[in-house]
């Protein structure tokens, strides 16, 4: 991997939907994966600190978010609570590389975490043996692959988990019949004729700009974040689009398949009204260690959990997890 490129944050270019804390350091990094795609992050720490060997966390999500809303929101608190943190931009999203834009993939997306973790372990203030992750919404599936293979993680948190190779194949709740599914494979495909044809992706189905009584709740509940000043950013997918063939990668690659073999803390935390619980609950059942908690938040939808607005994340309960299991 290659060394790390450091440039500091300062408030004149603040660009993130969060208020920054004045207790602790923002340095923008670029780093490397596997398949040799630059990702960009901000990299976190309490003030001061540098001369000492700190507990690290890579946090990413929610799917299709960039480091300016949930995923540094998170990062930016939990190095308030002493932690190095990296939030960071997928692969092909963001400010990170890769061409085309606006894809996702369930392989390059697991490996953008352990690249991250690679990042953190390079930090002179960053103790190795001691680096965990947050997954938060799409991410949460990511994060519980990635710890499944990279023995590098000591633990790992997900926030209102979603599996999106689950959502993508089966639908939301499992709803997705046989015919269904073939269906979908087969519109996919024809639109990677057209895509072969004109050597251009095709673009998605992009988020409505307003809410309306002819979607799920759920959905209203993401665009009143993503759409409104409370969590818009410009570089979002919210504000653009995934690549319509992006879903082609998830329909047969289950990225929980290997979930018995994480032997590291884990802590699944959900909301009890939050429409992705389901995946929560079922992912607790697979993971094969026995330090393992799910920890279901009363009242809290799935969006609360993006910006803390209404006071719904358990930071005291990730903080005493992490200081616990990265000792």
């Amino acid at each position: 991997m290659n060394k790390n490129n450091e440039m500091p944050v300062n408030a004149g270019c603040w660009d993130k939907i969060f208020p920054q804390s004045n207790k602790v350091e923002c340095k923008k990094v670029s780093f490397k994966n596997r398949y040799g795609i630059s990702l960009v992050g901000d990299l976190y720490f309490p003030k001061n600190s540098e001369d000492k060997k700190l507990a690290a966390l890579a946090v990413c999500g929610g799917f299709g978010a960039v480091k300016e809303q949930a995923s540094g929101f998170y990062a930016q608190t939990m190095a308030e609570r002493g932690f190095v943190t990296l939030a960071f931009d997928p692969s092909y999203t963001g400010e990170s590389g890769g061409e085309p834009r606006n894809v996702a993939s369930p392989d390059i997306n697991t490996e953008d975490f352990s690249a991250a973790v690679d990042c953190l372990g390079l930090q002179p203030f960053v103790d190795r043996e001691r680096i965990g992750v947050i997954g938060i919404c799409g991410w949460g599936g990511f994060a519980l692959n990635a710890t499944a293979i990279d023995t590098r993680i000591k633990a790992v948190v997900t926030m209102v988990m979603y599996d999106m190779t689950r959502v993508f194949s089966k639908g939301y709740f499992d709803a997705n019949t046989p015919e269904m599914r073939l269906e979908m494979k087969r519109s996919l495909n024809a639109i990677r004729w057209t895509d072969a044809e004109t050597g251009t992706p095709t673009p998605g189905y992009t988020m409505p700009d307003t809410p309306s009584d002819k979607v799920p709740q759920f959905l209203n509940d993401y665009i009143e974040f993503y759409k409104t000043p409370r969590g818009f950013h410009e570089r979002s997918i919210s504000n653009q689009v995934w690549t319509a063939t992006t879903l082609l990668s998830f329909l047969n690659f289950p990225i929980l398949t290997y979930a018995n073999e994480i032997n590291v803390p884990t802590l699944i935390v959900a909301g009890e009204n939050a429409h992705s619980r389901y995946m929560s609950e079922d992912a607790y059942k697979c993971i094969g260690t026995d330090n393992k908690e799910l920890f279901i938040v009363p009242n809290a939808k799935h969006v609360d959990f993006y910006d803390n607005q209404n006071g719904v994340v358990p930071f005291d309960k990730l903080e005493d997890f992490f200081k616990m299991n990265l000792q």
